[in-house]
């Protein structure tokens, strides 16, 4: 099983702390935890197994984490965490550092060397996604790595906000990936790890030729993303945008299964076929939204959009809206029945 979800809320409110610290101790890394809130300790765990990797998304209220030297020498597996911290605060002291990180930074933790932290909220719970995986993995000296124990990373702009985008992405999609995913997933996220910190200690020349290819392919899909809704999106485009030729943009994308045209072109359709289907945007024109969307040509549209979902994105969306409002009626109906 892939995904492991878990809530303190169906236990007894005397249990669930102790409960969530023996969780935590099993799925990722034995620590001492304490906490003012240990009498009604509401909190979630949602983890994504990915073999070597595991990304867990959690909610908890402010606590206070201590790994000491003594539970280091009972079980030290040799790996790195590395918070995203979404809601609340972090401060971390390990190797002579104190460090803070707010909402939007990243902060690596080295469980082979002593820690003691502290997860704050002014109000409310914390809330962060975690990556878990050994240092090995890293392309990277060992000793350059151990030089970021306790480092707070930027994950608002460049790689760190690439990564920041991707472990949001994982940890709302988990449920969708399998096992057959796991492999290039677990790759994929630390090719993005090993770019953040290379990044950050200038060092980009020890990584592998693949994972600079690997975080290239990223970076250029996270622009395409970015800018879908501008006509003027091309290859090209792209390609300058990422200081390399346009040649060199399309042998990157020979592995991907689709051009770079053609991947501009699915998103854009994808994202109007969501749109259509709307409530919220019913009250804007079909022009509109393939407008939104980097469709210049309504005629252009219409016959991709018929060539690619088999129907005029007219007679989708009246289909569509016919369906939900007999939804409806027969709600209405079933609660009438009920009254009566």
């Amino acid at each position: 099983m892939l995904v492991t979800e878990f809530s303190t809320s169906h236990l007894p409110a005397a249990e669930r702390f102790d409960h969530w610290c023996g969780l935590t101790a099993d799925t990722l890394i034995p620590n001492t935890l304490g906490s003012d809130h240990a009498s009604h300790f509401e909190a979630e765990l949602r983890l994504l197994d990915l073999g070597l990797v595991q990304i867990s998304a959690l909610r908890y209220p402010p606590l206070e984490t201590h790994r000491p030297a003594k539970l280091i020498r009972r079980s030290d597996p040799e790996v790195c965490q590395l918070m995203l911290n979404l809601r609340g605060g972090h401060r971390l002291v390990q190797a002579g550092l104190d460090t803070t990180s707010s909402a939007g930074e990243l902060m690596l933790y080295d469980t082979s060397r002593p820690w003691h932290g502290w997860a704050t909220a002014a109000t409310g719970s914390v809330e962060g996604i975690m990556v878990q995986f050994p240092r090995q993995l890293l392309p990277l000296p060992q000793g350059k790595i151990r030089s970021l124990t306790a480092a707070r990373l930027s994950g608002r702009e460049g790689m760190g906000a690439l990564l920041a985008g991707f472990l949001r992405q994982m940890a709302a999609d988990a449920a969708s990936y399998t096992v057959a995913d796991t492999s290039r997933l677990a790759t994929i996220t630390i090719d993005l790890l090993a770019a953040v910190c290379a990044h950050h200690l200038d060092t980009e020349r020890h990584l592998p030729p693949e994972t600079h290819h690997h975080v290239l392919l990223l970076r250029i899909r996270a622009f395409i993303e970015q800018h879908l809704g501008k006509p003027g999106l091309t290859p090209a485009m792209v390609a300058a945008a990422h200081n390399i030729s346009t040649r060199h943009l399309h042998r990157l994308f020979q592995t991907q299964g689709l051009t770079v045209a053609g991947l501009i072109r699915q998103r854009r359709l994808e994202n109007c076929h969501r749109e259509l289907t709307d409530p919220h945007h019913n009250h804007r024109t079909i022009q509109a939204i393939a407008a939104g969307w980097g469709f210049a040509d309504k005629a252009h549209f219409s016959r991709l959009f018929l060539a690619t979902f088999g129907m005029a994105p007219s007679h989708y969306r009246h289909l569509h809206k016919a369906s939900g409002t007999a939804a409806i009626v027969n709600r209405r109906a079933l609660t009438d029945n009920d009254i009566s």
